[in-house]
């Protein structure tokens, strides 16, 4: 696969460093595009890219580019990832997906439409250790899951504290990283939530600072989650079931949990990652192109549609959109 990024910001420079580390699997970094030539060119030189592109679109022309990773601002991934499939790439384009779920289910369909592939690059979603999770929670190991946690919190650097709360960029909190928490809590229950009721501080952004959400899901099952930016909160996350308990140190950067069974002893399982996390999103992507299919059948359509119909839900009960959101 011949892979070109759209973006040069950190998240593509991780994207980069990773395909690097693949080659031997097939896997090249053939271009980079930015808004100006001279970022492109930098970004190249520093990340040992052949071609520079600006703007995006001169990129999208290149015939020898197959597959293109998103990794800008998240008000562009809409508009970035349609013109990428437009020009006939498969596209792995960044979380948030989109600003909501209208815009998800346009990308799909466009996809479908056009016979290429689509994903979230809700990278967690193949990380090994967690596909051990699921197996032990469908195994009844602890029985009936009741309820689960996740926290995820972070102080940004003072160089990037503006973009990660900018309304005009589609920043804030839950959109960043509150993701995160959702989507995990939807590997954990694997079914839409049925309610939720969510508090929040907003910053002079007008953007969310802290959430804490409690949702329900059927069976009366239900999940917390706890999101901010500008106060640490370790990435930890518990799973409560009717026989035991799952614990995990870092459910983002997953590469250890404890299973807890009840009158039993814990037992502790490690997956180190192979590169660093972001080599499964990648193999996922190489596979479904190979087969033909449009999206995953582990990290769904229906999936990034739940989480994102739920983020969707959430800021409209706090009265937030994005400028120009419809």
């Amino acid at each position: 696969m011949k892979w070109g990024i759209i973006g040069t910001g950190v998240i593509a420079k991780k994207f980069a460093a990773t395909i690097h580390q693949m080659q031997g699997e097939g896997q090249g970094l053939w271009a980079v595009a930015s808004r100006t030539q001279e970022s492109a060119q930098v970004f190249a030189l520093d990340n040992a890219v052949p071609r520079a592109y600006a703007p995006y679109e001169a990129m999208l022309a290149d015939r020898d580019v197959n597959a293109v990773y998103i990794a800008t601002p998240n008000t562009l991934h809409f508009d970035n990832a349609r013109a990428a499939l437009l020009a006939g790439k498969h596209v792995l384009c960044e979380k948030p997906f989109t600003l909501n779920a209208r815009q998800a289910r346009e990308l799909f369909a466009l996809a479908e439409e056009q016979g290429l592939f689509i994903m979230e690059a809700f990278w967690i979603r193949f990380l090994p250790l967690l596909k051990v999770l699921r197996e032990i929670i469908a195994s009844g190991e602890i029985g009936d899951v009741v309820h689960m946690r996740s926290d995820y919190g972070f102080i940004p650097a003072p160089t990037h504290s503006v973009r990660k709360r900018d309304a005009g960029l589609g920043a804030g909190a839950l959109m960043d990283i509150g993701i995160y928490n959702l989507g995990f809590a939807h590997m954990v229950m694997d079914s839409a939530p049925t309610g939720f009721h969510a508090t929040v501080r907003r910053n002079e952004h007008g953007t969310d600072n802290f959430s804490a959400v409690l949702l329900t899901y059927p069976k009366e099952r239900s999940a917390s989650i706890t999101t901010s930016i500008g106060m640490h909160l370790p990435r930890e996350a518990a799973i409560f079931g009717t026989e035991g308990e799952i614990t995990l140190p870092d459910f983002q950067m997953a590469e250890a949990l404890t299973v807890k069974p009840n009158g039993k002893a814990p037992r502790e399982i490690r997956i180190p990652f192979d590169i660093n996390g972001f080599e499964y999103e990648i193999r996922e992507v190489d596979r479904c192109v190979a087969l033909g299919m449009n999206t995953s059948d582990i990290l769904r359509m229906q999936d990034t549609l739940t989480v994102m119909e739920t983020m969707d839900a959430i800021r409209d009960s706090w009265g937030m959109r994005f400028p120009g959101e419809v």
